[in-house]
């Protein structure tokens, strides 16, 4: 007990630290090396936020480019109204900071492994730099933190939460993905129906252009930091004909081929989503860490198939990593490093060093190569590991071939985990784990 009261010290000192650090960067009294990254809060975000309060989205604005429900975050700062729009926005980000690292020390129970998930966080957030700070993704991933730990025990509060949050910024939807099967499942994905269907008719209803964001964020290119930039940011030394500009609201590439690359970019993101299908139908075992094991992989699928990989995307496997990390049941250790790994590389491609990015010199293709690479890694392990635990399940619950710890008293078991009938070998002998009701679901 009194080592844990002092790593848990330790963890609120280095927390407290890092977070001035960022608050002196946001607010201007220490410079953050780079182009100012507290414009989006202090012009963007302001000028929604006086369209937003007359009643109505920005229908002329084709950089909104979000779920109905980003309209609450946008407004947030209206509840400290002695405060100006910038700084109340950057003191609530402050506090959803907390409440993520309060929930993350409090997740895993006894044991070293919650304040792991803890330091993960802890350290993650301020490797981004001010960005995190300077935009709604951190109010986002606090909800998914919320969601993904209450499904531990209440599958309708995670399915609540996955569709609040997926009615923010699209993502969250994917912490459904690994719901163990049967009651939990039926729990979850019903109360998330329900709950997005209900929220969506009533912006629908209430404000004017609450869907107008699908017909935006369609017409979106390849933006300078993804994946598919990389084949630009090389062809541009052989001659290729084409330019880097502002448009709908991220610098992008525009030029020939541009649209081939975005095409293929949403065809890996189809093939991403095909692989969770069938990662989904032959699973066979759902294991303690298997719900946060799943969303992880799942939003790395997503995040690195992007036309866009903002850096703020960066935060969200973050939070999902810290999750993973605060139980010990997780397969996710390596990927999570390689997470914390590529947002330290992410700072420097912006804002540091961005407009080396922009130009696409020797610098700023190393640090996009470095950065993707570390994202992709993380992607391919988790993705494989995910596979050979639930699908495979040839290892011993509890032991894990890269050295992750076993399940201990620290560990919680999600309502609902079941050991499913496998799909893929329908005649192989399986074990049943009781779910509360006795039996396996579909």
């Amino acid at each position: 007990m009194v080592d844990r009261s002092i790593g848990t010290r330790r963890i609120l000192a280095v927390w407290l630290l890092t977070r001035t650090a960022l608050l002196l960067f946001v607010f201007k009294i220490v410079v953050f090396p780079g182009p100012d990254v507290t414009a989006d809060v202090s012009v963007i975000y302001r000028g929604w936020y006086e369209v937003l309060r007359t009643g109505t989205f920005p229908l002329d604005d084709v950089t909104w480019q979000y779920p109905p429900a980003a309209a609450l975050a946008i407004l947030s700062p209206a509840v400290l109204p002695f405060l100006g729009y910038a700084s109340a926005f950057f003191v609530l980000a402050l506090v959803c900071d907390a409440a993520v690292l309060g929930m993350l020390l409090h997740a895993g129970g006894r044991g070293g492994a919650s304040r792991r998930g803890a330091w993960v966080w802890t350290w993650g957030v301020p490797l981004l730099g001010p960005t995190a700070y300077a935009r709604y993704d951190l109010m986002v991933t606090a909800v998914a933190v919320a969601a993904l730990l209450a499904g531990v025990r209440r599958p309708r509060v995670l399915g609540a939460l996955a569709a609040f949050g997926a009615l923010l910024k699209v993502w969250p939807v994917l912490l459904l993905v690994g719901v163990p099967r049967g009651r939990a499942t039926r729990r979850a994905w019903g109360t998330a129906a329900a709950v997005a269907a209900g929220l969506t008719l009533a912006f629908v209803v209430t404000m004017p252009g609450a869907l107008g964001f699908l017909t935006h964020q369609r017409d979106r290119g390849t933006e300078v930091e993804s994946l598919g930039a990389l084949v630009f940011h090389v062809a541009r030394h052989f001659g290729w004909e084409g330019d880097v500009a502002l448009n709908y609201g991220s610098v992008e590439f525009l030029g020939p081929h541009v649209s081939l690359v975005s095409t293929l970019a949403l065809l890996l993101a189809v093939a991403a989503l095909g692989w969770l299908v069938v990662w989904r139908v032959c699973v066979r075992e759902f294991g303690p860490g298997t719900p946060y094991d799943a969303a992880f992989a799942a939003v790395l699928l997503f995040t690195t198939t992007s036309r866009v990989i903002s850096p703020q995307y960066v935060l969200w496997l973050v939070g999902l990593a810290a999750v993973c990390l605060a139980f010990r049941a997780s397969r996710m250790a390596l990927p999570s490093w390689l997470v914390l790994a590529a947002a330290g590389v992410t700072v420097l491609g912006f804002p540091v060093w961005f407009a080396h990015v922009v130009s696409s010199d020797a610098l700023g293709v190393s640090l996009l190569l470095v950065r993707n690479g570390l994202l992709v890694a993380a992607t391919v392990v988790a993705c494989a590991r995910l596979w050979r635990t639930t699908v495979r399940a040839d290892l011993p619950s509890g032991a894990d071939s890269a050295g992750d710890s076993a399940p201990g008293p620290a560990s919680r078991t999600p309502a609902g985990v079941a050991v499913a009938p496998r799909a893929c070998e329908p005649d192989r002998r399986i074990r049943h784990q009781a779910d509360g009701s006795g039996r396996s679901g579909a």
